[in-house]
């Protein structure tokens, strides 16, 4: 600041006499450039991680950065300490740090176990703030076995003595000094319980914690503004809030240490770099009470001491569809509601001698029809769900397709709220106009970033305001309307139906409905392979790891086995020691951690016997693919022959066409004696469309001989494709013998995919008979996948009848997965060394022909001698041999 503040001071001493306006101005346009962060859904950045009210992960050590949560959020925390006490260490406690701060205190109520259960308050024992058991979580006597003591993290706060006491005898002893001053955090102390933990394991409990208490200047009576007890360095007057334009100002102003006052969290700015008024407004909107009662914009984020500011501030300006800004050096933030014009921009404030820019409609790139996203709710256990899609089929229409897009409020719990949002960044993005525009600087010094105005009967919000060297302003406006935040006719969020407890999975001791049949798999190479089919109701358990099945042929003792770890499935294939022709018999049992009471479900029995293994049942479907790809590639040599000239022709017959056409001819003639050259220059604009071409027509005839050489080039634009193509053919023909060269190179890109592609073909036509030849290389890369082909094809005969041969190499894409290719057409397929003295390998009339092979492996079904003496059948494991 210091440096451009001295800057400034120069140029206006310089050329304003030292005009302290002028300098403050100047400064201010060189220091920040005022940019507003307009275009949210086109141009977000790429997150590294997910930012919501939810920490959903236990973190261990004491390697973790800081962290600490605005509003109200589930965590499972960091565990900093763990011991255990007593006969047959019994008793056990845990350290979690929940965040760092003075925070607000617990909701009254848990998860543990994947269920919601109630927190009761017991009266404290010692320096904790509250006290609390886990309802359910009691002994036979009633007392309770799972205990919670809450610390707030506030400054001055004491250790926690029972814990000192109870561990003051162990190798691991927490410390009379670990106050953990400016830490949020519990002690988790149970009592083990085998009715209660015995079956599932060590409780893991999740909290829903009050964040920090945090600073509103509304409430301050030392800010010019503010009325009230709170003071920015007294945390005990601060309150918890889930405004996120309070939140907003607490991460700019930055959480610090208690002793060093360093940052830990936040960008550590003072009150003096903050644009109060602007701030001031925006808390005000976001507690506003909307028609349905609720209040205007609420959100809650969990942060760390290593994110990124930019992104962190985002999420807050999303949370009540505003945008942040600098504002002559202070940080502010706007809020998203109507604002009333300040001014009205008009002819006579817009100087005749300096450019303006104005788009009044924003590219079809830039502007979506079909809005989705995602919000945090509470009662499906503060996992994410889909809000109400928004989209318009006016919109969709007048795009021409579908444009979809998605963006999360995560930082939101209210579904109300996030549908809200959702609808407004929909109108916001709708909004398209854009304008750069230079203004007087008697209308320019009156105005701000962040203030609406009125121009050619519309509203605009002043995103960017700039000043040169010579004080002269220009605005930078983007489109915006009262309409966008009203909310008639914006439908309540999704309601979302709390899940249901889980069924305790002690009680389950095997698979429910197991069933077992035969089947095949279409294993290694192509083959058949018979297999066994295992079929069960999916558990919703947890704690179930594995399905284990053990299976028999019948009529046999030897026992086999395999398993499926992921028991949720419901179905598992096996080839494992299935053979061909054979009943089988099996039952299924299954693994628990932890380990529990397992029973065998009773034995099923296969209702046929396993097939047998077939050779190479998917060659039909490959068949049908290469045959259905060449008959592609002769409709392609079909199209790309017959049409081709007269399409060439044609296009020299426009002569009436609209746009622009410059055409010159030199011809020359005597008698049946023909000569000419011909050029074309075409261009043609219009408001969606402009198009360039250039034709050049090469002609020399005499009697029944003609040769022509014509070459047409064209490039197109329109607002979401090009185009660019060359193509040039060679013509000759005498009494109707023809020989033609036709070579076409084609690059295509829309909003959808990218298209390149170079063919030459060859024809040559005699009496009747013809022969012709394409060689096509083509690439595309799209949504779906990115695919590549390189063909040639030959096809040669009569008017009666032809001969096709050629092949083709590809990429292209199955499933989403990227394959490759190749398939080749001819009577006779042949490869060899060149050497006389070694044998071709050849495919002829469907049999592979080779003198000698040296094979590792062979899988097969059946082996005969030429002769028909012997045969090897190796599905049924069977040797004959006949005399």
């Amino acid at each position: 600041m210091a440096i451009f503040t001295s800057i400034a001071t120069a140029i206006a001493g310089a050329l304003f006499g030292g005009s302290a306006l002028a300098a403050s101005l100047i400064g201010g346009a060189l220091a920040f450039g005022a940019k507003l962060a307009i275009g949210k859904l086109t141009q977000q950045k790429q997150q590294k991680r997910k930012y919501t009210a939810v920490q959903g992960e236990i973190q261990f050590g004491g390697d973790v950065p800081v962290g600490t949560l605005y509003g109200v959020g589930k965590t499972k925390g960091q565990r900093t300490f763990y011991a255990k006490w007593g006969s047959g260490n019994k008793w056990n406690a845990e350290v979690f740090v929940l965040a760092n701060g003075w925070c607000d205190g617990l909701e009254p109520y848990v998860y543990i176990y994947g269920e919601k259960k109630a927190l009761v308050s017991r009266p404290v024992i010692g320096n904790e703030v509250a006290n609390y058991h886990i309802d359910g979580f009691v002994n036979g006597s009633g007392d309770p076995v799972l205990t919670i003591r809450f610390y707030d993290g506030r400054p001055g706060q004491l250790v926690d003595q029972k814990l000192v006491d109870v561990t003051a005898g162990l190798g691991n002893k927490w410390k009379s000094t670990s106050v953990n001053a400016g830490i949020c955090y519990v002690v988790v102390e149970r009592i083990y319980s085998d009715k209660l933990f015995g079956s599932k394991g060590r409780p893991e409990l999740e909290f829903v914690l009050r964040g920090l208490r945090e600073y509103d200047p509304r409430k301050d009576s030392t800010v010019a503004g503010g009325s009230g007890p709170q003071r920015l360095n007294d945390p005990s007057t601060h309150v918890h809030t889930k405004n996120p334009a309070v939140h907003r100002l607490n991460y700019q102003l930055g959480l610090r240490a208690l002793v060093s006052g360093r940052t830990l969290i936040g960008e550590g700015k003072s009150l003096g770099q903050i644009d109060l008024a602007t701030y001031f407004v925006a808390m005000n909107v976001c507690d506003t009470l909307r028609s349905n009662g609720k209040k205007t914009y609420e959100c809650s984020l969990f942060v760390s001491g290593d994110d990124d500011h930019t992104e962190v501030l985002k999420q807050f300006d999303d949370a009540m569809a505003g945008y942040g800004l600098n504002r002559r050096g202070l940080s502010g933030v706007i809020p998203g509601a109507p604002q009333i014009p300040v001014k009205d921009l008009t002819a006579a404030d817009i100087p005749i001698d300096r450019a303006k820019e104005v788009q009044f409609r924003a590219s079809a790139f830039e502007r979506f029809n079909h809005l989705s996203g995602q919000f945090t709710s509470i009662e499906s256990m503060w996992n994410p769900e889909s809000l109400k899609p928004v989209y318009v089929n006016a919109d969709i229409a007048a795009d021409g397709r579908n444009r979809q897009t998605s963006i999360d409020f995560l930082q939101v719990t209210d579904p109300d709220i996030a549908q809200y949002l959702l609808n407004i960044r929909y109108r916001q993005n709708r909004m398209g106009g854009k304008a750069t525009v230079p203004v007087s600087r008697r209308f320019g010094l009156a105005v701000q970033e962040g203030e609406w105005i009125t121009w050619r009967g519309k509203s605009w919000l002043i995103s960017e305001w700039r000043a040169d060297d010579r004080l002269r302003i220009t605005l930078v406006l983007s489109e915006t309307s009262a309409a966008i935040y009203d909310d008639a006719g914006i439908k309540p969020g999704p309601v979302v139906i709390p899940p249901t407890p889980p069924i305790n999975p002690s009680l389950l001791s095997t698979v429910q409905n197991f069933n077992v049949a035969v089947g095949m798999i279409n294993g290694a190479q192509g083959y058949d392979t018979p297999a066994l089919v295992f079929t069960w109701t999916p558990p919703d358990d947890p704690t179930m790891t594995a399905v284990r099945f053990v299976y028999q042929i019948e009529g046999t003792t030897e026992l086999f086995e395999d398993q499926c770890t992921s028991p949720e499935d419901g179905l598992f294939r096996t080839t494992k020691s299935v053979v061909s022709g054979k009943v089988y018999n099996a039952r299924a049992t299954i693994t628990t951690v932890p380990d529990r009471l397992r029973t065998y479900t009773p034995w099923k029995t296969t209702a046929q016997t396993t097939g047998l293994q077939t050779l190479l049942t998917g060659l039909q479907q490959l068949q049908d693919d290469a045959l259905n790809r060449f008959k592609e590639l002769q409709r392609e040599m079909d199209e790309f022959f017959r049409p081709r000239l007269i399409e060439l022709l044609d296009a020299f017959s426009l002569e009436g066409a609209v746009g622009q056409i410059e055409r010159q001819q030199i011809v020359a003639s005597i008698g049946d004696a023909l000569a000419q050259i011909t050029e074309e220059r075409r261009v043609r604009v219009s408001e969606n469309e402009a198009t360039a071409q250039l034709l050049t027509y090469l002609q020399a005839s005499l009697g029944t001989a003609n040769a022509r050489l014509i070459n047409e080039e064209t490039v197109r634009a329109t607002a979401d494709s090009a185009l660019a193509s060359s193509i040039i053919t060679l013509d000759t023909e005498v009494d109707g013998n023809l020989a033609r060269i036709i070579q076409e190179e084609t690059a295509r890109a829309d909003g959808d995919s990218a298209l390149a592609t170079s063919i030459s073909g060859v024809n040559a036509d005699f009496n009747g008979r013809f022969a012709q030849g394409l060689v096509k290389f083509e690439a595309v890369a799209a949504p779906t996948g990115v695919d590549a082909r390189f063909s040639v094809l030959l096809r040669a005969g009569t008017s009666q009848s032809f001969k096709v041969s050629g092949f083709y190499v590809e990429l292209y894409t199955e499933g989403g997965v990227q394959k490759s290719r190749m398939a080749v057409q001819a009577d006779q397929f042949l490869v060899f060394s060149g050497n006389n003295r070694h044998y071709p390998m050849v495919f002829e009339n469907g049999e592979l022909k080779l003198a000698i092979a040296n094979i590792g492996t062979v899988t097969a079904g059946l082996l005969q001698s030429l002769n028909g003496k012997m045969k090897i059948n190796l599905n049924n494991g069977t040797i004959e041999i006949f005399s």
